[in-house]
């Protein structure tokens, strides 16, 4: 089983960008965090951050034929960003949606997400845990299918 992990922008900003909404934790950690547990389930994880949506939507293209799921916390593009959908569309590969927040908590321009009509789940506002709560699930999908 072979994972892509996308964060999109500021996410590398961890631990600095509002503690009090995203935690003290940096994105070391959270790289650390998910290679740790990937290896453990005997998951290949590929991790990649970009705050630019064209290297977001390439990678997602990149991937196509080569992971079995993607894990993807899009960021700000959430709530902007048809590119990111289409291309998660083009792929065809089961995607998890996270975010860090519970986004249905926050600002009303966060209750919008582009990608969610195309991800089998989305997983807010379980902190970093979120995304290891994603690869388990797509660790699932792949066993059982």
């Amino acid at each position: 089983m072979k994972i892509l992990v996308i964060n999109g922008p500021n996410i590398n900003m961890l631990g600095i960008r509002e503690p009090e909404v995203y935690g003290n934790q940096n994105y070391e950690t959270l790289c650390s965090m998910i290679e740790e547990h990937s290896s453990n389930k005997g998951i290949e994880v590929e991790i990649y951050q970009s705050n630019h949506e064209g290297c977001l939507v390439d990678k997602i293209q990149e991937a196509f034929g080569k992971a079995d799921g993607i894990v993807i916390n899009p960021g700000a593009y959430t709530h902007t960003s048809i590119a990111l959908l289409d291309a998660l569309k083009a792929v065809g590969i089961p995607t998890v949606e996270v975010h860090i927040s519970d986004v249905s908590k926050r600002e009303d321009f966060r209750q919008i997400s582009y990608i969610r009509s195309y991800c089998i789940k989305t997983i807010t506002g379980k902190g970093l845990n979120g995304y290891l709560e994603a690869i388990d699930f797509l660790n699932g999908v792949k066993n059982d299918g």
